[in-house]
C-alpha cells in the first residue's frame, strides 16, 4: 500500500487551530465532539459532490475543483483530530485501487463513528487511512488533494481574518 507523510500539513493545520482557537476562544477540548461531527458532515458533502451514489441519476460529479474543496475540507477536520489525539505518527497508507466509492464512504462513516467512541490513536489511522483511500475511486491523485489542501488553508486563513 502506498503511504504519504503529512507532517508539514500537520504543522500548517495546527497553525490554523491555534487562530481560529485564540479568535474564537475555544480549545480542542471545547470542540472535540463538534469537529467529530463537522467531519462527518463534510464527508458527507464528499460524498454529495462525487454522486457516487446517485445510481438514478445520469448527472456526473459536481467540476473536480468542487470535488477537490470538499475532499480538502474533510483533510483540515482529520489533521486537526489528529492533532487533539496526539496521533504520533504523520504517515498515512492509502489503497490506491478503483474500488467502490459507496462502499468506502460507508466504511469511512462507521470508522469515524468507532473513533468518535473510542478517540484511540489506532481509531483514528483506521478512518483517515480509509479517507484518503476516496482518492482513487474518486479519479484523483493524492498529490492533487495536498494541492487542494493548501488552497483551502489560504481560504481559511482569510476568513479568520474576516471575521468569517
Amino acid at each position: 500500500m502506498p503511504t504519504i507523510d503529512l507532517d508539514q500539513l500537520f504543522i500548517k493545520q495546527k497553525e490554523l487551530d491555534e487562530e481560529i482557537a485564540l479568535l474564537h476562544q475555544v480549545s480542542y477540548e471545547t470542540t472535540h465532539d463538534k469537529r467529530v461531527l463537522a467531519l462527518l458532515v463534510e464527508v458527507a458533502e464528499l460524498a454529495n459532490a462525487s454522486r457516487c451514489f446517485k445510481y438514478w441519476s445520469n448527472k456526473g460529479a459536481e467540476p473536480k475543483q468542487k470535488v477537490l474543496d470538499e475532499f480538502a475540507d474533510g483533510l483540515h477536520f482529520f489533521l486537526s483530530l489528529g492533532i487533539d489525539i496526539h496521533a504520533q505518527s504523520h504517515i498515512f497508507e492509502y489503497d490506491d485501487l478503483k474500488v467502490d466509492a459507496s462502499k468506502l464512504f460507508i466504511e469511512v462513516y462507521d470508522q469515524i463513528v468507532e473513533f468518535a467512541k473510542d478517540p484511540s490513536e489506532k481509531k483514528y489511522r483506521a478512518a483517515f487511512n480509509t479517507f484518503l483511500s476516496l482518492v482513487y475511486p474518486l479519479g484523483f491523485r493524492i498529490e492533487e488533494l495536498v494541492v487542494a489542501y493548501y488552497l483551502k488553508l489560504a481560504e481559511n486563513h482569510q476568513r479568520q481574518q474576516n471575521n468569517y
